[in-house]
C-alpha cells in the first residue's frame, strides 16, 4: 500500500475543514475509550507528544491525567494549528510562559517529527495512523522519539471501516473512493518490527446511522476526511455515478436508517532497553564480578 496517499491533498482537506477531525463524534468516542485505558497504566511522563492533534480536543484528557507534563501538539495541517493556537486556553499560555506544564504547537508530518531522539515519555495518537501510507515507517519514528520505558498509545481505522460506502461505490465506479486501512494484526507485527515491546492490540466495531448517504458523506467532509487516494478521480463525481452509489447503499436501509461501520483498532506498546546500536551492532551488557569478601 506504500504510496497510495496524496499527502498534499489530505493536508488541504483537513486545513479547509470547518472544525476538523475533532468535530467527529466517532473520533471523540475513540478518544474517550483511549483515555479510559490510561487509567490502568502506571506512567508519569515528563513530556507527551500528541501526534495529529487536529484542533487539540484531546488536550483536556491528557491534561486531566498528567497535569504536570509538558505537552507537544503536532499536526501536518498548519492552518488547523493556527486555529488551535487562537483557541488555546489562557491557562495553557500562562503555563508555557512560566515554564510549568508547557504546551507547544508544532507543524510537522507524523513520519518526520523535529524532536530529539528519546525526548518524550508518551506518544499519543488518535485515528491519525490511518492517514499514513507507510505505517511501519511512522511507528519507527514514534519509537525514535520515545525514551526507554516510554509508552505509545494509538488508535486507527481497520479494514472494515466504511465497508458499506466502499461496496456501494464499487458498484458504481471502479476508481477508489474509500482509503485502504491496515489490519490489526499487521499493525501489531509492525510494532514489533519497529522495536516496541509488549504490544497490546484490540478492536471495536462502531456503527453510525444516517437517514441518507448524503449525511454520512457530509459529516466526513466536514471533519476533513475526504478521498485523498492517489488513484482517485480528480474531477467531481458525476450525478449518474452518485445515483448508482446511493441506490446501492439504500439497499442496506433498516428502520429508515443507513448504517456506516467504523472498525477501530487500538494499540499500545513500550520502548524497551535497546539490544542493538543504531548501526545494527548487538549491545552486550556485562556485570562485573565482585571481589571475594567485598560488601556494599
Amino acid at each position: 500500500m506504500s504510496g497510495w496517499l496524496d499527502r498534499p491533498a489530505a493536508r488541504r482537506w483537513f486545513e479547509r475543514a470547518p472544525a476538523g477531525l475533532d468535530a467527529d463524534a466517532v473520533a471523540r468516542e475513540v478518544e474517550r475509550r483511549m483515555a479510559a485505558r490510561l487509567e490502568f497504566i502506571k506512567l508519569d511522563p515528563r513530556r507527551i507528544v500528541d501526534v495529529g492533534c487536529g484542533t487539540a480536543d484531546g488536550r483536556a484528557a491528557l491534561r486531566a491525567r498528567y497535569p504536570k507534563a509538558d505537552l507537544v501538539l503536532t499536526d501536518a495541517a498548519c492552518a488547523t494549528l493556527r486555529r488551535t493556537h487562537r483557541t488555546q486556553p489562557l491557562v495553557a499560555r500562562v503555563r508555557s510562559a512560566v515554564g510549568a506544564a508547557r504546551e507547544h504547537l508544532l507543524c510537522s508530518h507524523m513520519t518526520a517529527l523535529p524532536l530529539r531522539t528519546a525526548s518524550c515519555g508518551l506518544v499519543w495518537s488518535n485515528l491519525v495512523l490511518a492517514w499514513s501510507a507507510e505505517p511501519a515507517a511512522t511507528l519507527a519514528e514514534w519509537h525514535r522519539i520515545l525514551e526507554v520505558g516510554g509508552l505509545l498509545m494509538f488508535s486507527s481505522y481497520g479494514p472494515d471501516t466504511l465497508k458499506e460506502l466502499r461496496a456501494a461505490f464499487v458498484a458504481a465506479d471502479p476508481a477508489p473512493h474509500v482509503h485502504p486501512f491496515v489490519d490489526m494484526h499487521d499493525l501489531g507485527d509492525a510494532l514489533v518490527a519497529s522495536g516496541f515491546a509488549e504490544p497490546v492490540m484490540d478492536m471495536d466495531m462502531l456503527t453510525v446511522t444516517h437517514e441518507r448517504v448524503d449525511g454520512l458523506v457530509r459529516d466526513l467532509r466536514a471533519s476533513g476526511q475526504r478521498n485523498a487516494h492517489a488513484a482517485r478521480r480528480r474531477g467531481l463525481t458525476g450525478p449518474r455515478t452518485w445515483q448508482r452509489m446511493a441506490a446501492a447503499y439504500a439497499a442496506l436501509e433498516s428502520a429508515g436508517r443507513l448504517p456506516a461501520t467504523f472498525e477501530i483498532v487500538y494499540g499500545h506498546a513500550w520502548k524497551p532497553v535497546p539490544r542493538t546500536t543504531a548501526d545494527g551492532r548487538a549491545i552486550v551488557r556485562l556485570g562485573l564480578p565482585r571481589r571475594p569478601g567485598k560488601t556494599d
